[in-house]
């Protein structure tokens, strides 16, 4: 007798594709190459997780919901290629369990609740992944590749451009999951650069600049540096950046000049 589907788990923010196109399209967008290992986070039911079984060299899916996670055992007992992680994915080390491999590629449909924290992680780590194939949230998508000036242009659009191209790739209708979401999908397709343009202290600094800055995004950088130092005309000038302008009007790369501006800058 046929074991009955798991539930969605609310608490998970679990919503379960049903499109086979789809997940067809989402497959093909990550390009597996030969032998490559492929990380699933959320393989829920499994509706991407055959194909890339079939495809990748290894593949790894972590799966938070108990249930789930038995399930896709004994769905691939005898797989020698495939490993299932039962755990919270921010919480269980991706460098120890994916080092080995690395660099992998990540194909998710990831719970909205924990999409933004999940892809900080993933950027901070550029070289343990080649690509990032990610369902997302249609607002979450936008604001990852907003350009400066855009109304979803933030502290995460900075942080993902500054490690990687990305790019949106697919959109996804509310209708392709049951439970049925109230809100549309995306689906990002994120490539780390070959070599990272900042060491881990200067992201980490970056990140911190560009979210104090754009929790007043609306006001003006002159009066927003003056928390942060007793010389902002000066290094506003130097860096010939208006003091007028606003946060939301800087490139990633103004972030990361005015970032080094500062370290050497007098505190407020």
């Amino acid at each position: 007798m046929t074991k009955a589907l798991p539930r969605p788990r609310k608490r998970f923010g679990q919503h379960f594709l049903t499109r086979a196109d789809i997940a067809r399209r989402i497959v093909d967008l990550a390009a597996i190459t030969e032998g490559e290992c492929v990380l699933e986070v959320g393989p829920g039911r499994g509706a991407l997780s055959e194909t890339l079984a079939a495809e990748a060299g290894r593949l790894v899916m972590i799966e938070i919901d108990r249930d789930l996670a038995a399930r896709l055992r004994d769905s691939y007992v005898g797989r020698d290629n495939v490993t299932v992680i039962e755990g919270d994915v921010l919480r269980i080390d991706l460098d120890q369990a994916l080092a080995p491999f690395a660099p992998v590629t990540v194909v998710a449909n990831l719970p909205y609740n924990i999409s933004t924290p999940l892809i900080a992680r993933f950027v901070e780590r550029p070289r343990l992944y080649r690509k990032l194939v990610l369902m997302l949230q249609r607002e979450v998508a936008e604001r990852i590749c907003a350009s400066p000036g855009n109304k979803d242009y933030g502290s995460l659009s900075v942080l993902v451009q500054l490690a990687a191209t990305a790019r949106i790739a697919l959109r996804v209708p509310a209708t392709a999951f049951r439970p049925q979401p109230k809100v549309e999908s995306a689906v990002v397709v994120i490539e780390p650069f070959a070599e990272p343009i900042l060491s881990d202290d200067e992201r980490d600094a970056v990140r911190r600049l560009t979210r104090s800055l754009f929790t007043q995004r609306r006001k003006q950088l002159g009066n927003l540096l003056r928390r942060l130092t007793d010389d902002s005309k000066r290094v506003l000038a130097d860096l010939d950046i208006d003091p007028k302008r606003r946060p939301e009007t800087l490139s990633p790369e103004d972030f990361v000049r005015l970032n080094q501006a500062l370290t050497t800058a007098p505190p407020a």
